[in-house]
């Protein structure tokens, strides 16, 4: 690599560095702020909590280095140009398709960090976040058995308890079951356990009594009281709202989506061909930190030197870029309707590396030169 290459390599580095911890620092505490308020009001230690913070912290690095990469290129090349190291370059030979190879060296390398990132890191910490959700969501007592307190645990159930005995036994138990508006139901009890079941927890409640509401249309509506010794309760199915829904696609590996099994299809409930739209939605996601990087360096580039600076040139990059984003959202939520779309998943690299070549050719192209005033021949005073 030629001297040159090193030295606009590791300044866009170095700028790179800067720009991604503190993007990545915003991402997260703002991720860790709600994830904080969630698992404190849900009755978890501060160690779930940095856990679950330390989990998601890949997904945002892969989302954040791209934007990086952009930053740190358009910093750089401003400040290159803003210190005439930029002419002085262009004067020693150097054409702007020359000073464009260590840029797109440096984007290659932070696309081989977010490939590294959306096909190992992210699905393995995805997969892990979601088992211990599953862990969390399992341990009823934990998460909503809180005495004192009034909680809605699913949709149209609601909970409370007046205490909770040192032996795991809950005295004085209200229950509202109203997910069915024609038949809602009240269960309440002086004691109540939480016991295992190969099908999930139920609630076994002593010496209580149900109240039922029947409401019928045209009908008037019926009341019917059933008092009990012991009664069980599930209570898996009554919260299933709360917490435990199926795997999500981006917990799996690419290359089982890209051949997708039954089991894999049966414990996300999607189609092969979304499972697949899903893989090359990764495939293609790497690709946007070169793009990033050269559309940062190649619109900057058309502004050549000037004392007033490149700003004009600054706004159009930012703009480009929010057009390459913008063009990737549309492509990922046309290709999540219509998984057989998913070539329009690398239509925005390519359209943003189009946009870096033509920006290039403009600033190789050859200044025109200025032609004189009517009537004057060059070079005589006026």
């Amino acid at each position: 690599m030629a001297r040159i290459d090193r030295y606009m390599l590791t300044q866009f580095l170095t700028l790179f560095g800067f720009f991604a911890l503190v993007l990545v620092s915003v991402y997260w505490i703002n991720r860790a702020v709600q994830l904080f308020e969630q698992l404190i009001q849900d009755g978890q230690s501060a160690l779930v909590v940095l856990e679950f913070t330390a989990l998601t912290l890949p997904l945002v690095i892969s989302l954040v280095l791209p934007v990086a990469a952009f930053a740190a290129t358009a910093y750089g090349t401003n400040r290159l140009a803003g210190e005439s190291e930029l002419v002085a370059m262009q004067a020693a030979g150097l054409s702007p398709w020359r000073l464009a190879r260590p840029v797109l060296i440096f984007g290659v390398m932070v696309g081989l960090m977010v490939a590294a990132l959306v096909h190992g890191m992210v699905p393995m910490a995805r997969a892990r976040l979601a088992d211990r959700q599953a862990e969390i969501a399992e341990n009823v007592t934990a998460r909503f058995l809180r005495p004192g307190v009034f909680q809605y645990p699913g949709d149209g159930v609601t909970l409370f308890i007046r205490e909770i005995a040192p032996d795991g036994r809950l005295l004085d138990l209200f229950i509202e079951d109203a997910r069915d508006p024609a038949r809602q139901t009240i269960h309440t009890a002086e004691e109540a356990l939480v016991v295992r079941a190969d099908t999930g927890p139920r609630l076994l409640m002593i010496r209580g009594m149900s109240q039922t509401l029947e409401s019928q249309p045209g009908q008037p509506s019926r009341l019917s009281v059933t008092r009990f010794a012991d009664l069980t309760w599930d209570v898996g199915s009554a919260f299933a709202s709360a917490g435990s829904k199926g795997r999500d696609l981006r917990d799996y590996s690419t290359a089982r989506l890209l051949s997708p099994d039954p089991a894999l299809l049966e414990a996300t409930g999607a189609s092969a061909p979304r499972a697949r739209a899903e893989a090359h939605e990764r495939l293609a996601q790497p690709l946007d930190a070169p793009v990033a990087a050269m559309l940062g360096f190649a619109l900057l580039l058309t502004g050549g030197y000037s004392r007033f600076g490149v700003w004009r040139q600054v706004i159009a990059a930012v703009v480009a870029l929010l057009v390459v984003q913008a063009l990737g959202t549309a492509a990922a939520s046309r290709s999540a309707a219509d998984p057989s779309l998913w070539p329009l998943l690398y239509g925005p690299a390519v359209a943003g590396g189009l946009g870096a070549a033509a920006a290039l050719a403009l600033a190789a192209s050859p200044r025109r030169a200025r032609r004189p005033a009517p009537g004057r021949l060059p070079g005589t005073a006026a």
